[in-house]
């Protein structure tokens, strides 16, 4: 499959844009932005102490003292000053379970970028003729019932992304980045600064929120081609 022609995009990016463009250009853009992330230190050590730095400065400008289960997994693996690592992953199951169903459950773009078929295809029993447009449904693949089963999909459970013994266990329909060869490029650089940013600021604050949890309302503020979160009031109160 390649990337759909939306008018729009091709009018405002002239085809050349990573996620609207095809072929020979696709491919010399894809190289072009893996090689610009990785002179930028994407995959590499630098850009990890990078991402370190930057969330220090959002901690000192922040003053978060309840106890969780993140929190105690991350006192106990990595304590409340050594710097976390990228390394600490392994070592944080409940910690990296937590991270991807917030993502599962978010379902930022549950249509995603609409795609096409380059050439006639058979799929599944269905023939697909070049140039029809297909549009990858990520939120079927993120509720389905097959795969997300404790208790239901429609429900936030980190124990979606842990086994029996409370090890982190990979599910093939996470599909948060999208796949194949158009997943997004940036994918391991997101993954980095989540999982830094997100154990940083828990190593030192405790978050509440004013009215208590009960009070929040999950559902997106608008829900279209992306879902949009709602604005929330956060209380970081230092541990």
């Amino acid at each position: 499959a390649g990337c759909a022609p939306v008018p729009f995009l091709v009018r405002a990016t002239r085809g050349y844009g990573l996620a609207i463009s095809n072929g020979e250009r696709w491919r010399k853009l894809r190289r072009f932005t893996l090689t610009t992330l990785r002179d930028f230190g994407m995959g590499h050590k630098r850009m990890e102490e990078w991402i370190q730095e930057e969330s220090q400065h959002l901690i000192d400008s922040l003053d978060g003292t309840k106890a969780v289960h993140m929190q105690q997994e991350i006192d106990t693996v990595i304590g409340r000053q050594r710097i976390p690592q990228m390394e600490d992953r392994k070592s944080l199951p409940f910690t990296d379970a937590v991270i991807h169903e917030v993502q599962r459950f978010l379902d930022i773009v549950p249509f995603n970028i609409p795609h096409y078929a380059t050439k006639n295809i058979s799929f599944r029993g269905y023939n697909i003729p070049q140039g029809t447009v297909i549009i990858p449904m990520i939120h079927s693949v993120l509720r389905d019932q097959a795969h997300w089963v404790t208790p239901t999909p429609t429900t936030f459970n980190p124990d979606h992304f842990l086994d029996q013994n409370g090890n982190f266990q990979k599910n093939p329909a996470f599909l948060a980045f999208s796949a194949g060869k158009r997943a997004c490029v940036g994918e391991s650089l997101a993954r980095m600064e989540i999982f830094l940013f997100l154990v940083s600021l828990l190593q030192r604050f405790s978050f509440s929120c004013p009215g208590g949890p009960d009070n929040i309302n999950l559902s997106p503020e608008f829900s279209s081609f992306a879902n949009v979160p709602r604005h929330y009031q956060l209380i970081a109160t230092r541990r």
